[in-house]
């Protein structure tokens, strides 16, 4: 069964359908999908141990958004398929996420902040050195062509752990790449939790930073607004070393990738290099910046 014919297929269709691919994923298969009722997105996905993505656990965590105020409906699912109303709302690139640091500042403390109010079942932990260290294992196991290069990395991720400020957990996104914000014109929306759990705020203050090229001064103003204050040297120095942090566990999600996924048109092994040509460049200017103290 091809994959338009297993959307077909599902019974929450009002009328017949037209089903048209939408772009981007780098590990899912997304539609857009529309029938009498309306337009709606069809999210095609299998567990992914491997990456510790498990799909009854995202549809969780994306009913759980809605009742927050901050992701769009789930309309239907069952395993390996999410059906979401479709929003019709710009998909963010690096560009917008700048123009709109106040927003998107805004945007995290509050999910961050109500969150826990909503999420229900047993706790999902992400911490990145883990699923850095975690990721570690399974490519030496496998036997990535990146194994000899492991130790290098989890000195480097043990370097970058020790520079963490220590703050509260909150619930977070965790892939907060700039097309997994969308605007409506009023308002942001947020989509995408396939790694969403409780972590401190300074992953996703990281990712977002990282993910849309935030110059220093971009960054310090998102770090002034999301805090409400401006940012001390221990806080700065942290989210430095997280966006490096974010960056290395970018490249082992695209090692891991390599060894285990076959998306189609995607170059695993062409990502991992850019991640870690970025990775070099984050970790010049952090160590220019805070040196290498413990």
């Amino acid at each position: 069964m091809t994959a338009e014919d297993r959307i077909r297929a599902l019974p929450c269709w009002n009328g017949s359908v037209d089903i048209a691919p939408l772009p981007g994923g780098l590990s899912n298969a997304n539609y857009l999908v529309k029938d009498a009722a309306g337009r709606h997105v069809v999210r095609l996905g299998q567990d992914y141990p491997f990456h510790h993505v498990f799909r009854d656990r995202e549809v969780m965590t994306s009913r759980a958004a809605h009742e927050a105020g901050f992701a769009p409906a789930v309309r239907y699912s069952e395993p390996g398929i999410m059906v979401t109303e479709f929003l019709g709302a710009k998909t963010y690139v690096a560009e917008d996420v700048r123009a709109n640091i106040g927003r998107v500042a805004a945007l995290m403390r509050g999910f961050h902040r109500e969150m826990p109010n909503h999420i229900s079942g047993a706790g999902f932990m992400f911490w990145v050195f883990h699923v850095i260290r975690d990721y570690a294992r399974t490519l030496s196991e496998g036997g990535s062509r990146k194994r000899d290069e492991l130790p290098r990395l989890l000195a480097l991720a043990d370097e970058l752990e020790r520079a963490q400020k220590l703050l509260p957990i909150v619930f977070g996104h965790n892939d907060l790449l700039p097309a997994n914000i969308l605007d409506d014109g009023d308002r942001l929306w947020l989509i995408d939790f396939e790694y969403a759990g409780f972590n401190t705020a300074m992953f996703d203050l990281a990712g977002v930073a990282s993910n849309a090229e935030m110059s220093d001064a971009e960054s310090f103003a998102f770090l002034t607004a999301y805090f409400m204050r401006e940012p001390d040297e221990a806080i700065r120095r942290s989210h430095a070393a997280m966006q490096c942090a974010s960056l290395l566990r970018e490249a082992m999600w695209s090692m891991v990738s390599e060894l285990y996924l076959d998306a189609p048109g995607i170059d695993y092994v062409a990502y991992t290099e850019e991640n870690l040509t970025r990775l070099d460049a984050a970790l010049d200017n952090y160590r220019t910046k805070y040196g290498t103290r413990p």
